[in-house]
Formats: C-alpha cells, structure tokens, sequence
C-alpha cells in the first residue's frame, strides 16, 4: 500500500518519482519509478509477415525491429492512436484493429501501460508528392516466422514488440491446431 508519493523530475511526458510503501510485516521503504503515457501500438500481420519498423533508442545506442507505437493522444481511444500511430510511422493504413494484448513493463519501476491490436491486412498510403509515404521511414515485412530468431540474436530487444509478436504468433499456432 503507497502512503505517498512526490515528484522528483519531470520532462517530455515522462516523470520520475518516489512512492512511500508501507511493507506487509510493518515499516516502510522509498520506491523510486518512472510514470509514462498510456501508449497504443499495433502488430499488422499479412501472408505470413509483420510490419516492422527499424529503430534507434539513443539511450542504449541500439538499433532494433519494433512495432508502430506511440503515445495516446489526450482525446483519443487506444484503438485510433494505433491506427494513426502505424500510418504515421510506416505509412500503411492498416486494416480493421482487433484487440491482442495489454502490456506493463517494468512494473518494479515504471507504470508503462500499452495496449496493443492486432490488423490482418494494410494498404499503403500515398504521400502528396505521389510517392508511397513508408519510404521516408524504413518499415518492413517481415516473415514471423523469424521472430523468436530475431529476438535471439537481439534484433528485437523491445519488451513490447517481444511480447506481441510472440502472442501472436501463439493465437497464430493455437487457431492452425484447432484445424
């Protein structure tokens, strides 16, 4: 049970603070973590193969294949915010969005909340010069089948991206067997 909290810093969204938490055989102890926006992302998975974007976290100096995902707008519903977040970062529509799993990271020390979809199809989206607007970002099909590859080989290093890839790749096994 937190009895307190107070803020120690805070920048771009993001805040770091403590929480007073009183112990279950008595006393207490100070607990530093980091509270972030609700965020919303999106695994498209079309004839075997995920879109994937390649990034670089600057923070680690890594680069690694991740899902589109993003912060929740402050009037908008998870479901919109991964439809706009993959048009904005791949530049492909995806296809209609159903629900695939709700993750927390870090819940030790963070309160990172994000719900992820999943869509079975996408178009891409022509950028006003006429050229497909994807290309201004390197987003790419990936087969899943190399995913549990990638992320051996930390190519996937994305707590997020792992997880919903791997989830779907479960439903994906799951539906084949009941066949």
């Amino acid at each position: 049970m937190s009895r307190s909290e107070r803020l120690l810093y805070a920048a771009n969204g993001v805040d770091l603070r403590v929480v007073d938490l009183e112990l279950t055989g008595g006393g207490h102890v100070e607990q530093p973590f980091v509270r972030t926006p609700k965020a919303a992302g999106a695994v498209v998975f079309h004839a075997g193969r995920a879109l994937l974007l390649w990034r670089h976290r600057p923070v680690t100096d890594t680069w690694g294949w991740e899902i589109p995902l993003g912060e929740i707008g402050p009037d908008e519903d998870p479901e919109r915010a991964a439809a706009r977040l993959v048009e904005e970062q791949t530049g492909w529509r995806p296809g209609p969005l159903m629900p695939l799993i709700r993750i927390r990271t870090a819940e030790d020390v963070a309160d990172s909340d994000h719900v992820i979809f999943v869509a079975y199809q996408a178009s891409p989206i022509a950028a006003p010069n006429g050229d497909p607007a994807h290309e201004r970002e390197r987003a790419e099909w990936l087969p899943v089948l190399g995913i549990q590859r990638l992320i051996s080989e930390q190519a996937i290093t994305s707590a997020t991206t792992a997880a919903a890839l791997l989830h779907l790749l479960a439903d994906l096994l799951q539906a084949r067997a009941a066949h």
